[in-house]
């Protein structure tokens, strides 16, 4: 884990705590905000059942108006127990109007707090007041908000990380091509030379198909960074040719198969180069998992929507958690790589050609195969 992963992890769980922590600082607040708001509606009761017991003629203290006055935010019900009546604050007039719907509100009342008895002859009813409802709900909504923004940010990470490595991938990959162009012109003056001195024909057309290749690799790594333009082509040539040219200049330990379909030619749109690259690629990299010794074996299907080209070999295979790492740019087990064909074979696959790659199976010690999807229209 490098220094911005570090600080990143440090970051969430910091959000984290500080979330976690304003919760119970929160629900400490209603805690003593709700005992506070008991002691209130208590002292309201008390000043409710002052003035009933007063005469007509009695003095009542500007105190227990004052009382009564203050409370205007915790819902309340007074029943008087020797005359059936109800003194109500802060509920609603309609209900307030209505004994059924009085006695249906003391039942709710009841969920949230006990009932108080007051002088043995009253019994106050009442429910948290909106202020405790919010701060009771403040730390859950503060949370959401939190994590929200750090799926956000990790998201934005993400898509960060993902351009600059498309970035350097795309300049890595100009700037091999633009290295690769002096030899490979320099290769071609010199094969026009060994054509001219009639040096051992065969020797020079393999040779001249080489550094055709290196032409062609050259083109293929210029291309990335551009869309390419698809044309609609066979797809049975290029695999044919693709597994040709690797199987004359692979060791003859590694036994290539086919498997095409004869009687199916099916043009789909697609950049050529591009495509045998894919396959070069994943079959040169299953030569280093068998080591140099194996079986290679290339089948092609059809279905409604996709060509179909799986890719299987006897190598060592890859762990299951690893399916979708090895696609990623740095990825290698090799001890000398740079981990970026995968990672390319998925750019070229999914970003340009709109299908999808990926690895179907594999068993330590057996073998693998991946997965190309190509679309047809």
């Amino acid at each position: 884990m490098n220094i911005k992963e570090r600080a990143r992890t440090i970051l969430y769980i910091l959000t984290a705590v500080a979330s976690i922590a304003t919760w119970i600082y929160c629900n400490h607040l209603t805690s003593l905000l709700k005992t506070q708001e008991q002691k209130n509606i208590s002292l309201w009761a008390e000043a409710i059942c002052e003035i009933e017991k007063v005469d007509l003629d009695g003095e009542i203290s500007q105190v227990v108006y004052k009382i009564i006055e203050e409370n205007n935010t915790i819902p309340a019900i007074l029943e008087s127990k020797n005359y059936g009546q109800f003194s109500c604050v802060n509920i609603d007039s309609a209900i307030a109007s209505n004994k059924d719907a009085i006695l249906h509100e003391i039942e709710d009342m009841q969920k949230d707090h006990a009932p108080i008895s007051i002088d043995k002859y009253y019994t106050l009813y009442y429910k948290d007041s909106i202020i405790i409802k919010q701060l009771e709900h403040y730390p859950i909504i503060q949370m959401i908000v939190s994590f929200m923004i750090i799926i956000l940010s990790i998201v934005g990470i993400r898509i960060s990380n993902k351009a600059d490595q498309n970035r350097i991938m795309v300049g890595m990959s100009k700037e091999t091509a633009h290295q690769l162009g002096t030899p490979i012109t320099s290769l071609l003056a010199w094969i026009e030379l060994l054509k001219i001195d009639n040096y051992n024909p065969e020797i020079t057309c393999e040779v001249e198909k080489d550094v055709n290749r290196l032409v062609q690799i050259t083109d293929r790594f210029s291309r990335i960074g551009n869309t390419p333009e698809l044309k609609y082509n066979e797809i049975s040539p290029v695999i044919i040719n693709s597994t040709k040219y690797l199987e004359s200049r692979t060791s003859q330990n590694v036994k290539y198969t086919l498997e095409i379909p004869q009687n199916q030619n099916v043009a789909i749109p697609m950049c050529i180069p591009l495509i045998e690259w894919v396959i070069e690629n994943i079959c040169k990299n299953a030569i280093d998992a068998m080591q140099g010794k194996g079986k290679i074996k290339i089948s092609l299907s059809f279905d409604d929507n996709y060509a179909i080209i799986e890719i299987s070999d006897t190598g060592k295979g890859i762990p299951k958690r690893d399916f979708k790492a090895v696609f990623k740019p740095g990825f290698t087990t090799k001890k000398h790589g740079w981990g970026l064909g995968l990672s390319l074979a998925q750019r070229i696959i999914n970003d340009y050609h709109k299908g999808k790659i990926f690895v179907k199976s594999s068993e330590i010690g057996i073998g693998t195969t991946f997965r190309i999807q190509l679309p047809k229209n």
